[in-house]
This record gives C-alpha cells, sequence and structure tokens, in this order.
C-alpha cells in the first residue's frame, strides 16, 4: 500500500545541475548528503566511513581537503567508494585544483575567500576540465568581514548577499554548474536565509541547520527547520549535521524525506507509544524491528501497535501491520487485511520475515518492469 500525502508540496523550480552521477535540482529526487569526520589522508578509515553511509542510503558524501596530503588520498577514495565525493575546500586554491584533479565530482568552495580573480578563474578551469560542479557554501559563523561590519551581526540578507557575491564572480566567469547553501545554528535565521534566497536566484539550494548538536537535539533542530523549509517546497539536496556518526545523518535525512513523502526508502514503522492496553512490549518490539530491518532498502509500510483501538485502521493503511491481541495472540494484517495471527515469542522474527519477503518481491518486480 502506498500512503499518499494530504497536501502535495510543490517544489521550488531551480536549474539542474550534475554532482558525479547525482542530478540536482530541477526535477531531480531530493538528495541526501553527509560528511565523513575521519582524517581524509587515512584511506582506509575514511572509505571505511563512506560505506557505511552509502548501506544508509547517502547520495553525495563530502570529505574536508585542508592539506595535500588528503587531495593526494583523495584519489583512492573517489576509486574505492559508489557514491560522488565532494572536497570541502576553504582559502586555498591550490587544494581545489588538486582535489578536482583527484576525481572529485564537486568542490565545497566560496570564490571570493580564495585569492586573486587569476586564482578563481584557474580553480573554475580546473573543475571545468575535470566535470566538477561546486557548492558555494556561507555560513553565519564565518560571514565576510564588510558584510558584519555593514549588518551589525549575522542576519539572512547578510548570509543572502554574500552568496550573491559568491555567485557573481562564478557568473561572471560563465560558470553555472553550482548549488548554494546559507546555513546558520540558529534555525530561524537559517529558515528566513534560504526563504530570501529562493526568491532571488534559480540555482540549486543546498539545506540545512548547521552545528545542529547532538543526535537527539541536532534531529530535533533540523527535523523544524528542514521541514519549514521542505514543506514549502525550498530544498534539492540536504544534509542533517550532528555531532555523531555519518551514517546518523543519513537516516535522519531520509526520514525527514519519508515523513514529508518526498522520497521513500526503507521500512516506514507507524508505532504507538504503547500503554497498559499493550498486547506485547511495543517500545523494546519497535528497537529490536528497526535494528533488524535497518538493511531493507525497498519502500514498505509497517505498522506495530499495542492493541485494538487504533491498530486495525493503522492497518488499512500500511503493507503489513501487527496489531496487540489478547492471551499473547496478535493480529497480522497484510494489505490493510487481516490474515492470521502469530504469538508474542515469535512476533519479531515473524515480521522480519514478512517483511524481507515482501521487499524480494517488490525488488523482483522492479527488476523485471526495468
Amino acid at each position: 500500500m502506498s500512503y499518499r500525502p494530504y497536501q502535495h508540496i510543490e517544489r521550488r523550480r531551480s536549474r539542474k545541475i550534475m554532482v558525479g552521477s547525482v542530478p540536482v535540482g530541477g526535477d531531480a529526487p531530493i538528495s541526501i548528503q553527509t560528511m565523513t569526520n575521519t582524517l581524509t589522508s587515512d584511506v582506509a578509515a575514511t572509505v571505511a566511513q563512506i560505506r557505511r553511509a552509502e548501506e544508509a542510503g547517502v547520495d553525495i558524501v563530502r570529505c574536508s581537503c585542508p592539506d595535500e596530503d588528503s587531495t593526494k588520498a583523495l584519489r583512492e577514495i573517489v576509486r574505492q567508494v559508489k557514491v560522488p565525493v565532494v572536497a570541502d575546500i576553504h582559502f586555498h586554491y591550490r587544494r581545489a585544483i588538486e582535489a578536482a584533479e583527484a576525481g572529485a565530482a564537486c568542490l565545497r568552495i566560496n570564490p571570493g575567500n580564495i585569492g586573486s580573480a587569476e586564482r578563481v578563474r584557474e580553480v573554475i578551469r580546473a573543475a571545468r576540465d575535470h566535470g566538477c560542479s561546486m557548492r558555494i557554501g556561507v555560513n553565519a559563523g564565518s560571514l565576510e568581514k564588510h558584510l558584519l561590519e555593514k549588518y551589525g551581526e549575522p542576519c539572512p540578507e547578510a548570509l543572502v548577499e554574500s552568496a550573491q557575491e559568491h555567485m557573481r564572480i562564478l557568473d561572471d566567469n560563465d560558470f553555472h554548474e553550482y548549488k548554494i547553501s546559507v546555513k546558520a545554528s540558529d534555525v530561524f535565521l537559517a529558515v528566513e536565509s534560504y526563504r530570501q534566497l529562493a526568491a532571488v536566484c534559480d540555482a540549486p539550494l543546498h539545506i540545512g541547520v548547521t552545528e545542529a548538536g547532538g543526535r537527539r537535539t541536532g534531529t530535533v533542530k533540523s527535523a523544524i527547520g528542514l521541514g519549514a523549509l521542505l514543506m514549502a517546497g525550498i530544498g534539492d539536496t540536504v544534509r542533517v549535521s550532528l555531532s555523531a556518526e555519518p551514517e546518523e545523518e543519513v537516516r535522519v535525512g531520509w526520514e525527514l524525506l519519508k515523513a514529508l513523502g518526498l522520497r521513500h526508502r526503507g521500512v516506514k514503522i507507524v508505532a504507538c507509544p504503547s500503554c497498559a492496553r499493550q498486547g506485547f512490549d511495543v517500545v523494546a518490539t519497535v528497537a529490536k524491528l528497526e535494528d533488524r530491518l535497518a538493511h531493507v532498502s525497498e519502500p514498505i509500510t509497517l505498522s506495530v501497535l499495542g492493541c485494538v483501538v487504533n491498530g486495525p485502521g493503522e492497518a488499512l493503511m500500511t503493507d503489513i501491520g501487527i496489531t496487540g491481541g489478547g492471551k499473547g495472540s496478535h493480529m497480522v494484517f497484510l494489505a490493510g487485511k487481516t490474515d492470521h495471527h502469530t504469538d508474542s515469542a515469535q512476533l519479531v522474527d515473524h515480521v522480519v520475515e514478512l517483511v524481507e519477503k515482501r521487499a524480494a518481491e517488490l525488488a523482483a518486480a522492479r527488476k523485471e518492469k526495468a
């Protein structure tokens, strides 16, 4: 069964660019990004981290390249992973050129911060020669001095003006394969900055609430900020910035997009918070199912509810549903209809079996259609 959002989200029209093999903007699906936190010069550790993010469903990964050892390692990293790699560059124009030569799919750079006009042209030339796009990355924590003096503090107008100044440099050099971010750690500042930027350009937007915090705090702040933007149709690629492992950022990003009906991947679990009516331990069951079904990539909906108050109704809207019953016997719904019963001892294993079977059916049907 498929869930239909009550209200369709109409996305902002932007031009499309390519980040390696991944389209960003236009009618392309909203892509999910993360960033490694290993030393990029440590190839093995960085590749291992990217592969975990790939398993979680990441579309694009960014690696910081602060020195020559990092750009040298980038060539081997790119060779060993499946997803496009963005090189994060600050100030050093030579690092940008080296990263482009090493196979980076995109350069995260602010053109106004890397020196003379000739140096900017050299970076643009390298990007063109090696098929790189760029991301202009404006951040409230590192605004240019003249803008802070003009506005007195980071504000939406300052962030947007900074982005426009950097855009102008690329546009004047006839380079248009870029996306933009205007990030802030304050949710209101980030959201309003993106809203203002969306109104004055057609470039694809990389959205995020930067330095959002740990897993719980950062997830909440990101859900509020990114949710507000995505519901308004703003955003072509997202990064959830957490003080957590990169694959956790990817998982939260997917949950955001799934909740808004913007993309579908893996098992979407609808579960009750549980109460005294529950026929089985809902909290422990859901925790086990989330862990054991994390490998499933096919889009499947699963309802896990402890009793018959809402269980059958939720099961009508999910592919597979479990409703707690009396004496340890629980109803199993398939495609919204009561199909059979299972007991508490077998519940988790049985649900995993049902989901994996459904996933195999969907994968086979998709391959046959292709």
